[in-house]
């Protein structure tokens, strides 16, 4: 065999075992972000079934709104794991019954944070960590971390935003009962344009029309017991 054919065929093996690497690694990534989904359920039921649902519908809007295909790995993953920074929210805040106070209100709050700090640390995805970073802007500037304003905020956290709102409002939780379909529509109509983007409420309504009595039953409720 001639030097060059010898080359040549240390170099195919050589691309073959880099192709495996990067199979192993982006397995041993989705793995633990799996991993990190399981123990929020662990931390919080609600949170972590919450996180799973949000996934879903994050690509969904995506694509109507031309989201390229090879950009939705990294939606996907800042819609499951945009809460997980609540890991690090102490339970008596977290599971609190009554009214937070605004010292609760401040530690809360530093969630998205939490998340990013987590996310970042994962090699391929910091657009997920950022996105999961501003879940909590609005497009008026009066969100939280940043304050950053409309088109500032990246796509992708104006969709988990919107997403993650309206589940948060048809969800049973321990301080409150999930409000009714037409009334969650109705808070992010009301929204649009000052905490939410208006293309992404315009997009996401459709989708929870068509899936209200799934997500009822998911959410730990019922449309005639929200009514």
């Amino acid at each position: 065999m001639s030097s060059a054919s010898v080359a040549a065929t240390e170099q195919a093996l050589l691309l073959m075992r880099v192709k495996q690497l990067e199979e192993q690694h982006s397995s041993f990534r989705d793995s633990v972000i799996c991993a990190f989904n399981q123990l929020l359920d662990l931390k919080d039921i609600n949170t972590g079934v919450h996180s799973t649902r949000l996934a879903e519908w994050a690509l969904r809007v995506a694509r109507k709104l031309d989201i390229p295909e090879k950009d939705l790995y990294q939606v996907e993953v800042a819609a499951l794991m945009h809460d997980v920074g609540k890991i690090g929210v102490p339970d008596a805040i977290l599971k609190k019954s009554a009214p937070l106070t605004a010292e609760e209100r401040a530690i809360i709050n530093r969630h998205p944070e939490y998340s990013w700090s987590i996310l970042r640390l994962f090699s391929g995805l910091e657009e997920a960590s950022l996105y999961a970073l501003h879940h909590h802007e609005s497009v008026d500037g009066s969100g939280y971390p940043a304050g950053l304003k409309g088109c500032d905020i990246p796509l992708a956290s104006r969709i988990v935003s919107v997403i993650d709102a309206y589940d948060a409002m048809v969800s049973n939780r321990c301080y409150r009962k999930g409000l009714p379909h037409e009334e969650a529509v109705r808070r992010l109509l009301n929204s649009s344009g000052s905490q939410f983007d208006s293309p992404v409420v315009e997009a996401f309504i459709p989708i929870a029309e068509q899936e209200c009595n799934e997500v009822f039953a998911a959410a730990g409720t019922s449309m005639s017991a929200a009514l």
